[in-house]
């Protein structure tokens, strides 16, 4: 295939470049950036799709990302691809903040006590809901019992508020963002166009001074 690997990576060069990409974040935030300012479209529907592709990081549904910016998107008349680069806000650096965000603004808005005061932690919860989903896939297939009560817990205390509280904090992120990256992006393709400009007249000086010279002899 074209697009294969010559050099495969193993699982931990996977995990370990997804914590920390090659070149180090800054590198990969330029990258980014830069990608976004080349896309060959108009700077509101870039700037409306990387509204979408924030506002989907503030959603507790990983491994869905990229389809549900891409769905808002649409939506909103965006550029999907935009709004792919825009859920790489959501990275291992940020995932820990936008998650406490979410969570306490949904535990506030459905009036649930602190995570912190709750019965266990949310590392535990994690845990919990991860052993019993596969306690309970195992048990399909080999008719045991089956229990979903610490499922039950994670959403009800865990994926519910997350959902939920992560509504507020996402539009207000996303509304900001169109604002600070349209004017950003309509200079840069001004800008753009200017030396496309430039460059093209004066390739078409040098190709008149060159006809010009020809015609003398």
């Amino acid at each position: 295939m074209v697009f294969k690997r010559r050099d495969k990576r193993t699982l931990w060069q996977i995990a370990k470049d997804f914590l920390w990409p090659k070149g180090g974040w800054k590198r990969a935030f330029h990258y980014v950036r830069h990608r976004v300012y080349r896309l060959p479209d108009t700077p509101e529907k870039i700037a409306r799709g990387i509204m979408a592709g924030l506002f989907t990081t503030f959603t507790p549904l990983y491994g869905l990302h990229f389809f549900i910016a891409a769905g808002l998107a649409f939506i909103l008349r965006g550029n999907i691809l935009a709004s792919i680069l825009g859920t790489f806000f959501g990275n291992p650096l940020t995932y820990v903040p936008i998650a406490v965000i979410s969570m306490k603004t949904g535990y506030f808005f459905l009036g649930i006590e602190d995570g912190h005061r709750l019965d266990k932690s949310l590392v535990e919860k994690f845990f919990d809901a991860g052993e019993n989903l596969l306690q309970n896939c195992i048990a399909f297939f080999t008719g045991e019992y089956t229990d979903w009560s610490r499922l039950e817990v994670f959403y009800h205390e865990v994926f519910f508020p997350y959902l939920v509280g992560g509504i507020l904090p996402g539009l207000v992120l996303s509304i900001v963002g169109y604002y600070v990256t349209l004017p950003l992006i309509r200079a840069y393709q001004k800008r753009r166009r200017g030396t496309l400009a430039a460059r093209l007249a004066s390739l078409k000086k040098r190709k008149h001074a060159k006809d010009s010279g020809s015609s003398r002899h």
